[in-house]
């Protein structure tokens, strides 16, 4: 089929609710051939950073798509609906910062363009619910194979709201870096690109006084030791081997961890 033919699909809507089955009923009316690829749907809600950090790891292990992304607590809002268009894929989703990691990791922003064009909505849009009836159907006539120009006009690049830098540093013998993300088995993911892990030894403390090791694999360290490690997305992490390192160090994502050699 002209297109791309899948729509990657990631929210805060959780599965309690019908909130995903209707997106995936707005899809399906518009393009039923078009394959949709959840992502996830357990995103905390509201959190945009912890939305943007999950689809930018996981996009480019994915189909060329269309990526359909939603953690939006400002719709209704002046903030504007976009499509981005990078060498790897679409991006459509509210323009708060959510979809700019992703379009980074799938080779950069090469054009954006304001989603206005009334004709792609279904029926009467609801102030509170533009995945249902705004960026559900851009997104399937998108895999569907319109142009993303047909979505509205062209905006700069530059002016599409960012996210904040997360916090990294280094220094002789240390690492510090904002918790990222934080996932379902415990794990501490950091900002901080595993090549900052180079200079470092194997005996390592984290915040001053929890002692840690140095490895690759979970099994690297005892059950219950503290295992700091470059995880899948290549970013440092903190894992408690048979536990929840989250539990262990009492974090929450935007805190700063310092990863230090043991002396």
């Amino acid at each position: 089929m002209p297109g791309y033919g899948w729509i990657s699909f990631t929210t805060d809507y959780g599965t309690f609710d019908g909130f995903v089955a209707a997106c995936h009923g707005s899809i399906a009316r518009i393009a039923p051939e078009v394959r949709v690829i959840d992502v996830t749907h357990h995103v905390p809600p509201a959190d945009v950073t912890r939305g943007a950090a999950v689809l930018a790891q996981t996009a480019p292990f994915l189909p060329a798509s269309v990526h359909l992304a939603v953690v939006d607590p400002g719709v209704g809002t002046a903030r504007r609906g976009v499509v981005l268009t990078t060498p790897a894929g679409l991006l459509v989703g509210p323009d708060n910062g959510l979809l700019i990691w992703a379009a980074e990791a799938l080779g950069g922003i090469t054009s954006a363009h304001e989603l206005t064009n009334k004709d792609w909505t279904l029926g009467d849009v609801s102030r509170t619910f533009h995945g249902r009836d705004v960026f559900a159907p851009a997104a399937a006539k998108l895999a569907a194979g319109a142009q993303a120009s047909d979505a509205g006009p062209a905006v700069e690049p530059a002016s599409l709201v960012r996210l904040p830098d997360p916090v990294t540093s280094i220094g002789d013998g240390w690492v510090e870096a904002e918790v990222l993300t934080v996932d379902r088995f415990g794990n501490v993911q950091l900002a901080a690109d595993g090549t900052m892990l180079t200079g470092l030894g194997s005996e390592l403390t984290v915040n001053g006084t929890v002692r840690a090791r140095r490895g690759a694999t979970f099994a690297d360290v005892g059950a219950g030791e503290l295992l700091v490690y470059t995880d899948s997305a290549d970013r440092v992490a903190i894992a408690v081997n048979n536990g929840r390192a989250v539990v262990v160090l009492s974090v929450v994502p935007g805190d700063i961890v310092r990863i230090a050699e043991r002396r």
